[in-house]
């Protein structure tokens, strides 16, 4: 793979955007509270299907934007010069495919379809990341890689810190807890790797 398309495909990945609209009607609700112990029962809906809107968004962007964040890696872990950056993608990748999967399913069971995305790169629209230069190799384009991943990555933990404030399902709220913790190690990780390459 040719230098100047890698890095027009890694620009492109790191340029979408993150941030859908209208993205259904709320689908659920907080539960009513319990009715009193001679009151007839409603059936109960489970933990796993109670969600709202700010569920259904967090879940249809944190797809997205993990799928961005794969395209990157791969590039890296075939582009990058340092054996760190092509490791630190590797674990990247490893991490967030089950999580897509876990998200799509979470949709799939709620009874809505899981956002499009083409050739491994989200397709949405908005504000990027930057664009690398027209042409990167060695440490530039590991230093590249390093810069527009830490911005991705911020970008996944302010996502998920207002999931944390909105989401009524536990399951979308462990998710972005984990997305937290792993992005802001991964987060120092990178900016200490950019004071050594």
């Amino acid at each position: 793979m040719r230098i100047p398309h890698v890095v027009g495909v890694l620009a492109a990945a790191a340029a979408a955007g993150l941030l859908l609209t209208g993205c259904g009607n709320k689908t659920g609700s907080t539960p009513a509270p319990p009715p009193p112990p001679a009151a007839r029962s409603a059936p109960a809906t489970s933990p796993q299907q109670q969600h709202n809107q700010a569920d259904v968004v967090f879940l249809q962007n944190m797809v997205l934007h993990h799928t961005q964040a794969i395209t990157m890696s791969q590039i890296a872990r075939n582009q990058a010069s340092a054996a760190q950056v092509k490791d630190l993608a590797a674990r990247i990748e490893a991490e967030q495919s089950p999580q897509i999967q876990q998200m799509n399913a979470l949709l799939t069971e709620w009874g809505i379809p899981a956002p499009a995305t083409t050739g491994g790169t989200a397709t949405t629209s908005g504000v990027g990341h930057g664009q690398l230069p027209g042409m990167v190799s060695g440490a530039g384009f590991d230093r590249a890689f390093l810069g527009m991943m830490i911005v991705h990555h911020q970008d996944a933990v302010d996502m998920s810190q207002i999931e944390l404030t909105q989401a009524s399902n536990s399951a979308t709220r462990n998710l972005a807890q984990q997305i937290i913790s792993a992005d802001q190690a991964q987060i120092s990780e990178m900016q200490t790797l950019l004071q050594v390459i």
